[in-house]
């Protein structure tokens, strides 16, 4: 096969991005040439990947438009959807234009790009959506819509633990959710979304038949397009080198230093925040619970505070059993043995990256999927516990100790998830389920 190049369009936000590059490294080391296309907003650093070709699509009006909390989210993919379009249609345009030696491919680009989705049907240009998130999560994408024609949505308190019929093992309190963006935002969205899939050449998913098949069936039935599940993606490809924040590798160092599997990492991404009581609570909940803890307090995670004040009588309580960094190198983090349980928002990256170095979770979701994530987790794969309502450092201590004190219980979590870390390593070998996917996916990219 003679080298051609594939055009990729991420979602500028940190679990978007990561995924993205992974597949361009994946598809680079299979033979052929890598442009990303990157918005203003949390632009790329290029220097990093010099082997791939940069362009930029102007998006700095926009991204100064929003804040850059949760709340925003939604919106500001609206808006860059009707925003970009012409920008988008000019960097496109441009590059399909150029007469080398090394023909375009495809453009794969994020599913939430709806818009460009329709943009680049109109110039014939064959298009593969990533989904960065779970299969899963392109069902419960697809019911929505229904549900909210049902009036299901939005979720009255006292139903938030009935079952979804459409959507098992989720509850109605699961669903996809963003605070302060309206059902009928969120559903006309979604179903821009799931429109433009329809009408592309394929699905990517970064995900793996052991732990999603029933959920790829059931969406392959509603879809007719091809479904590519070639993840963990980041056990294919070294870790993407696109944090917008910087790592402090000290925790690593200070990790070497205790008991294996004797820490709680704790970390809840890029974008999920707390108010500064739930961050109390949390702070007293870990010391309480005399369990060894590496904590990610990030810059602006706290609602309504730039700096975070640790409460008084912290440090001295905590006693040095805990670190507590800006912002940690999560891959290395989690691989490190002597982690041996995850607080999570369960963010798809997040959850997949416990999965593959069998750490079980405790879980906090806060928005978007991260709900059902979590039920899958605790319900399905039953490798974790939730912590649910208004946190409280009593909960959160007696959580602790019930996943990490070696009882039956936390016993019969981590064999499970040991199970689930060996499906995992098994689907990335060369005879395994994702590896064949990705033949699969090369070999589909190249009929174009």
């Amino acid at each position: 096969m003679g080298k051609r190049v594939l055009l990729l369009f991420p979602l500028p936000y940190q679990g978007h991005i990561n995924p993205m590059l992974e597949l361009a490294a994946l598809l680079h080391s299979r033979g052929f040439s890598i442009t990303i296309f990157h918005t203003t907003f949390n632009s790329i650093d290029s220097t990093k990947y010099p082997s791939y070709r940069f362009i930029l699509v102007e998006d700095g009006e926009i991204a100064n438009r929003f804040t850059s909390t949760v709340d925003d989210t939604v919106l500001r993919m609206i808006a860059w959807n009707n925003s970009c379009e012409q920008l988008f249609y000019d960097c496109l345009t441009s590059v399909l234009s150029e007469k080398n030696e090394e023909p375009n491919a495809c453009l794969i680009m994020d599913m939430h790009w709806y818009n460009l989705q329709y943009l680049a049907n109109r110039l014939r240009v064959p298009t593969l959506v990533l989904r960065t998130g779970s299969a899963a999560t392109l069902n419960w994408f697809m019911t929505y819509p229904q549900l909210v024609q049902k009036g299901f949505i939005p979720v009255q308190e006292s139903q938030r633990n009935m079952p979804v019929i459409e959507l098992a093992p989720l509850r109605m309190g699961d669903l996809i959710r963003v605070d302060n963006c309206s059902h009928e935002v969120l559903r006309d969205l979604l179903t821009h979304e799931m429109d433009a899939i329809r009408t592309s050449s394929g699905v990517i998913v970064n995900t793996f038949d052991a732990i999603e098949s029933t959920e790829v069936e059931k969406f392959q039935k509603a879809i007719p397009v091809p479904v590519f599940c070639i993840g963990p993606l980041h056990k294919f490809t070294p870790p993407a080198r696109s944090s917008l924040l910087v790592p402090d590798h000290s925790c690593l160092e200070w990790l070497d230093t205790q008991v294996v599997g004797s820490v709680l990492y704790v970390s809840f991404g890029s974008l999920a925040c707390m108010n500064y009581e739930e961050f109390i609570e949390t702070a007293w909940g870990l010391a309480n619970s005399d369990q060894p803890f590496v904590w990610v307090v990030r810059p602006g995670s706290i609602l309504g505070k730039d700096e975070v004040d640790l409460p008084d009588g912290f440090i001295e309580a905590t006693n040095g059993h805990g670190k507590i960094v800006s912002w940690s190198p999560q891959h290395e983090v989690l691989a490190h043995a002597a982690v041996g349980a995850f607080w999570t928002h369960n963010g798809w990256n997040s959850t997949l990256e416990a999965i593959c170095e069998g750490v079980p979770m405790i879980c906090r979701p806060q928005f978007a999927d991260q709900m059902g994530n979590a039920r899958y987790v605790t319900d399905v794969w039953k490798v974790g516990i939730i912590l649910e309502g208004k946190l409280e450092r009593g909960m959160i201590e007696k959580a602790i100790k019930r996943l990490m004190r070696d009882d039956e219980f936390g016993a019969e979590i981590r064999q499970r998830m040991r199970a689930l870390k060996h499906e995992a390593s098994l689907c990335i070998k060369s005879d395994g389920s994702s590896s064949i996917n990705i033949d699969k996916l090369v070999n589909f990219i190249s009929s174009f």
